[in-house]
C-alpha cells in the first residue's frame, strides 16, 4: 500500500489590546499524524481538550501586544479518494441511531426550517439516496459563485442562497440546510485539502470545509464547494456547522493581522 505525506500547519498574528482567552482548532484527527508541534511567540502556556464532538481543541490567554501562534505536522494519507456508493439510501428519521438525529435539526448557520420549501420543490422528484445529495451537491455547486469576502461571520445559509456568493464553508451550509430539510442527516466538517492529483487553481492555501451525510447506516463525504471526491483530505473536526468547528475562537477582540495555512505533499511512503 502506498501512502502520500503532506505537511500540514498554519500561524495566527494577533494584536490584543487585553490579554484575551483563545480556543484553537487546527490539529487534526487520525492516525498518520507526526513531528507534530505547536509554538507560541512570546511563549504562552496552553493545554488541549477534546469537546463534545471529540475536537482536539488547544486552550491558550493571548497577551496584550503582538502574539503569533504556529501549528506543523505530518500526516500520511491513502492514496486514494473517499469512498462512495451511488446506491447508498436515505434511513428514515424513526430508523437513526440516537447520536444521528442531531444531525437533522437546525444550527445556527444550517436553516432547513427556512430552506425547506425549496429544498422539497427542487430535489422531491430525484431518486432518494446518494442520487439526491449528489444532486443537491450539483445545484449548491452551480448556484453559488466562490468568492472571498463575499459573505460574513453571521452569514447563514438562507443569506448565501439569496446573495449566490460565499465560500467553502457557505457551499457546505447551503448544502447541509437541503439535506436536513429532506430529513437526510448532514453534519459539517473542516480540515486540510492539498491540491493532490488536481490542478493548482491560484488560490492562496486556506482551511477547506466539506459535509458528511448519514446513508445507508453510515456517513459518506461530499464536497459542494469543490464536487468531487479528493484525495488528501485531513480532518481537523466535524459539528452541526461552522459554530462548532472554528479555527480559532477568541474570548474578546484581538486584531488578526496575518493568517497563513500550509497544505502541501511532500513525499510518497510505501508500506
Amino acid at each position: 500500500m502506498t501512502n502520500r505525506r503532506v505537511q500540514i500547519g498554519c500561524d495566527f498574528t494577533y494584536s490584543a489590546e487585553i490579554e484575551t482567552s483563545t480556543v484553537f482548532q487546527v490539529a487534526p484527527l487520525g492516525d498518520g499524524v507526526t513531528g507534530e508541534a505547536f509554538s507560541f511567540r512570546p511563549p504562552l502556556d496552553a493545554h488541549e481538550y477534546r469537546d463534545l464532538y471529540g475536537n482536539r481543541c488547544l486552550r491558550v490567554v493571548l497577551p496584550a501586544g503582538p502574539s503569533t501562534f504556529s501549528y506543523r505536522a505530518l500526516v500520511d494519507v491513502a492514496d486514494e479518494t473517499e469512498d462512495f456508493d451511488e446506491s447508498a439510501p436515505e434511513v428514515a428519521p424513526h430508523e437513526l441511531p440516537d447520536d444521528v438525529l442531531l444531525y437533522t435539526m437546525p444550527s445556527r448557520y444550517c436553516l432547513p426550517d427556512m430552506l425547506g420549501n425549496e429544498a422539497w420543490w427542487r430535489f422531491a422528484d430525484t431518486p432518494p439516496g446518494y442520487q439526491r445529495v449528489q444532486a443537491i451537491c450539483d445545484h449548491v455547486h452551480r448556484h453559488l459563485q466562490f468568492a472571498y469576502g463575499s459573505s460574513h461571520p453571521t452569514s447563514t445559509a438562507a443569506d448565501v442562497n439569496a446573495s449566490g456568493f460565499g465560500v467553502c464553508r457557505d457551499f457546505t451550509h447551503l448544502a447541509i440546510s437541503f439535506c436536513r430539510a429532506l430529513n437526510i442527516p448532514a453534519r459539517y466538517v473542516f480540515g486540510y485539502l492539498p491540491f493532490m492529483d488536481v490542478p493548482d487553481d491560484g488560490s492562496p492555501n486556506d482551511f477547506a470545509a466539506w459535509m458528511e451525510v448519514w446513508l445507508g447506516g453510515r456517513w459518506w463525504t461530499f464536497d459542494p464547494r469543490n464536487n468531487q471526491r479528493r484525495k488528501g483530505r485531513i480532518l481537523i473536526g466535524r459539528g452541526r456547522d461552522a459554530s462548532d468547528v472554528a479555527m480559532a475562537t477568541t474570548f474578546g477582540g484581538p486584531l488578526l493581522e496575518n493568517m497563513t495555512v500550509i497544505a502541501q505533499e511532500l513525499t510518497a511512503v510505501h508500506g
